[in-house]
């Protein structure tokens, strides 16, 4: 029997978030304040208050969802909690690999919270605004989204971004593909193909000029061998090995964020119980999906943490 330890994405956000594990916890307190001072602003304020446009802003969600989460860990670890003897894996759902990564010891707290603002900034500033997309395609097999972006890219840029599992993928790409690759999808039997919100085309190979800045920005951090291997998001593969992590970082701004995989290959490896850590249920709700013989649980609030300790 083996824990792994998920830590989530860009959608997870919400105002409040993270509040009551700092008003219960001085060592969660201290990480927002920590993540405050690595960015020279009050970031702590925008989680707490809002607005919620402000914090969607991918510069701001980034940094904020994974100090939610390294709150979440320094609660834990205050009640005793070793991540190195009760953890067999971490993973994360796209910038939640930084957050698995800064709970396990490969940067500081700091150093995750620059690289976040730095990969959010260049992200958005990849693509200009209006020109890319992406679409949540539910009900369709891999095989027939994957043929549908092939049939809109027409020399353009159309791919999977997301295997969420459960039956949802996401595309990315060119604004126009994307949205005909949606059409096709509808056609080919797909139950939804919904054009969703964002403010840019991640994980699609638009995203190269950020994963050539996130290149040089890991570059000049600190890094140290995790205390409990992360499984890729792009290998879906555990490692513990500082540059691979790293390469791995890079890649992961264009590839494929294969969750449906990663918790498929924790229920093959050992794995029966996964505790997402930080902000919201959504990556509780896709394991449940993709493999019911795996519990799950979130550490998100005071209470949780009181939960989880008792379980672990």
């Amino acid at each position: 029997m083996a824990v792994a330890f998920t830590f989530p994405g860009q959608g997870s956000q919400a105002v409040g978030m993270g509040k009551d594990l700092a008003d219960s916890f001085p060592e969660a307190r201290r990480v927002f304040q920590e993540v405050d001072e690595a960015l020279g602003e009050n970031l702590s304020k925008l989680i707490w208050e809002g607005p919620e446009e402000a914090l969607t802003l991918t510069a701001n969600a980034q940094p904020a969802l994974m100090a939610v989460s390294l709150a979440a860990i320094r609660a834990l670890e205050s009640r005793g909690f070793s991540l190195k003897d009760k953890v067999a894996y971490v993973a994360g759902h796209s910038l939640g690999e930084y957050s698995a990564l800064a709970a396990a010891g490969f940067v500081s707290v700091g150093d995750a919270a620059r690289l976040l603002r730095i990969r959010g900034n260049a992200m958005q500033a990849a693509v200009p605004p209006g020109e890319g997309a992406m679409a949540a395609i539910i009900g369709l097999g891999q095989a027939d989204v994957e043929a549908a972006c092939a049939e809109a890219a027409k020399g353009s840029v159309c791919q999977v971004a997301n295997d969420n599992g459960g039956g949802q993928l996401v595309i990315s790409g060119a604004k126009a593909a994307v949205e005909l690759a949606a059409r096709l999808c509808t056609e080919k039997g797909a139950k939804r193909a919904l054009m969703l919100q964002v403010s840019a085309p991640f994980h699609s190979a638009l995203m190269t000029p950020a994963a050539e800045i996130m290149r040089d920005a890991l570059a000049k951090v600190a890094k140290a061998a995790p205390v409990v291997p992360i499984v890729s998001n792009v290998t879906v593969t555990p490692t513990s090995e500082p540059d691979e992590i790293s390469r791995r970082l890079v890649e992961q701004v264009v590839a494929r964020v294969r969750w449906r995989e990663t918790v498929e290959w924790f229920g093959a490896n050992g794995v029966t119980a996964l505790y997402e850590i930080g902000a919201g249920k959504v990556l509780s709700g896709l394991a449940r999906r993709i493999n019911r013989d795996i519990a799950t649980a979130s550490v998100g609030a005071a209470v949780d943490v009181e939960a989880a300790l008792a379980a672990l």
